[in-house]
């Protein structure tokens, strides 16, 4: 249910933390205004206005002070509300809490924000009251927003503009069925206002910085949730994942990853015995081996102890046929030290999601 959630607590500690410098906060309020994107024909029904809401933001200035500013042109990390009215009666409103990062180019110009954490949403599936939402299962949802936007601060005294497009995604990610999901394109107009209209200079990334590779290193992880199959009302079951990677750290920013994972799935052995007993005709009988094992290539972007994974994987053992033999994963890790790490992470079928993956590991 809750789509890389440690994102979100990762980012609100750093808020909250102990300061060695003055810290330099902005603000920032945008309106914007969209429609929703139809991925999936099964939510056709239910693109029938044109989304609206606000975007409210709490962005904490860095200014290159620590060798990951830097790296990556000083951006900004803070905390977004998201209030949004799908202009749709069946999927009702949705609240969001993210937090999220504002990346900057072009001479601080143009900013990009990606944002990930959790939404509410008013009016979910329900078997009686609600059943054309096929597109939130649950009241908690997942959510990420990414937004483009040309920025100006400091026009007039700390105030300032921006303006762009951006788009916002809904999932609980399997957690509970059904869930086709939504995305929603918006474009968006707003005002920033900059606390402390003077700041610091910029200090700008030097030849050599990004060097810092490292051997090869070796670890393993513990995988585990709650999911449930497309089969509505099927109930939700626990999953385990076993899994072994090696990686290498190219430099400060980048490592590449390569594993292999051992998959127990109680919600996909239920759905063999679905479709065993029921008039499908599919060929399953009902002895078919629900485990599976992958192996992945990843990457991952570090950025100070968190790091955004990207990984690509195939079921080398692929003894039922279930949403596909190709998966991929997207999500969030967190180094407590340099051995320890957790992470939330998705794993999907192309934009199909299987479940919701909470990890514990430990690389060598």
């Amino acid at each position: 249910m809750i789509k890389r959630l440690c994102l979100v607590l990762f980012l609100l500690g750093y808020l909250v933390q102990s300061q060695e410098d003055k810290p330099y906060y902005s603000f920032d309020v945008n309106n914007f205004y969209g429609t929703i994107l139809k991925h999936n024909p099964d939510i056709s029904h239910l693109i029938t206005g044109h989304p609206s809401g606000v975007l409210f933001s709490i962005n904490r200035k860095t200014f290159g002070n620590k060798d990951w500013q830097r790296l990556y042109n000083s951006p900004d990390y803070g905390v977004s509300f998201i209030y949004q009215d799908m202009d749709n009666e069946f999927l009702g409103e949705n609240f969001g809490l993210y937090a999220h990062y504002n990346f900057y180019f072009f001479r601080r110009v143009l900013m990009l924000r990606l944002g990930q954490g959790l939404a509410y949403n008013t009016n979910p599936y329900d078997e009686d009251d609600n059943f054309r939402n096929v597109a939130y299962g649950s009241h908690f949802m997942s959510s990420t927003f990414a937004m483009l936007n040309l920025k100006k601060e400091n026009l007039i005294g700390g105030l300032g503009v921006q303006l762009g497009f951006g788009v916002i995604h809904y999932s609980n990610a399997n957690f509970k069925a059904p869930n086709k999901s939504t995305n929603t394109l918006v474009f968006n107009a707003g005002f920033n206002y900059v606390l402390d209209s003077t700041y610091p200079e910029y200090i700008k990334k030097e030849k050599g910085d990004v060097k810092g590779s490292e051997p090869i290193s070796y670890g393993f992880m513990f995988r585990s949730g709650i999911n449930e199959s497309d089969v509505v009302g099927s109930g939700q079951h626990p999953f385990y994942t076993i899994a072994a990677f090696a990686d290498k750290r190219l430099n400060k920013k980048s490592s590449v990853q390569l594993g292999a994972e051992l998959f127990f799935s109680e919600a996909l052995k239920k759905f063999i015995d679905f479709r065993s007993t029921g008039d499908f005709e599919d060929g399953t009988t009902g002895d078919e081996d629900s485990k599976r094992v992958g192996v992945f290539l990843g990457h991952e972007l570090r950025i100070n102890r968190i790091s955004i994974l990207t990984q690509l994987g195939y079921y080398v053992y692929y003894p039922y046929d279930f949403e596909g033999q190709v998966y991929n994963r997207f999500g969030a890790r967190y180094y407590f030290n340099k051995n320890i790490f957790g992470s939330i992470t998705v794993r999907s079928h192309a934009a199909k999601a299987e479940a919701v993956e909470f990890s514990i590991g430990y690389r060598l």
